[in-house]
């Protein structure tokens, strides 16, 4: 049985070197806070606003290091609120989505796609994987229990690098659903 860490992934934005200078002021850098359970990851102590057609949504995390496109990650709920249709992709693939305007202490900055909801997904090493099974790209359960609010989760994402840890992400209104807890443990069950 493989079990991991079921992680909640709060509301996020990752930016390219151009938009955090828009925003940040010219030659801004992030500044980490702290490393996340993906050892590559990490928070910052940069916040932006999420500007969308009905709403905006203020003191959002930027999350480093800078990627080569920005991405904006959402819940559901937070779409709705925002005015934008909600569109359930896995990370990095932002090719015809939704865009919003972002807003820094320095500036704005405009995209014309990169919002998402991320599809749930598990990190693992090779090693991980092999040892249960598991490849890169394939979907999976996850089954949580102890929260009083027991659930399958389906439509997991395995996804597979030496550089990750092993950590599945949902997003708030999944955690929310299921009464995560930090140290929630979810069972990976293969289809």
């Amino acid at each position: 049985m493989a079990k991991v860490i079921v992680e909640t992934s709060a509301r996020h934005v990752h930016l390219t070197q151009e938009a955090l200078e828009a925003l940040f002021g010219a030659g801004a850098e992030l500044h980490e806070v702290k490393r996340l359970s993906q050892p590559t990851e990490f928070s910052t102590e940069e916040r932006v606003t999420i500007v969308g057609p009905k709403r905006e949504i203020p003191n959002v995390i930027v999350l480093g290091p800078n990627r080569a496109a920005v991405q904006v990650e959402v819940s559901t709920s937070d779409a709705r609120s925002l005015g934008i249709k909600p569109v359930i992709r896995e990370s990095g693939d932002v090719a015809g989505t939704p865009g919003c305007k972002l807003v820094g202490p320095k500036g704005e900055y405009e995209i014309t796609e990169g919002v998402i909801v991320a599809k749930r997904h598990v990190h693992m090493t090779p090693p991980f994987a092999e040892q249960h099974g598991f490849t890169n790209g394939e979907i999976i359960n996850i089954k949580v229990e102890g929260t009083g609010r027991s659930a399958l989760l389906g439509d997991v994402v395995c996804r597979i690098r030496d550089t990750f840890g092993e950590a599945a992400h949902i997003d708030t209104d999944e955690a929310n659903a299921v009464g995560a807890t930090p140290d929630l443990m979810g069972e990976l069950v293969k289809i």
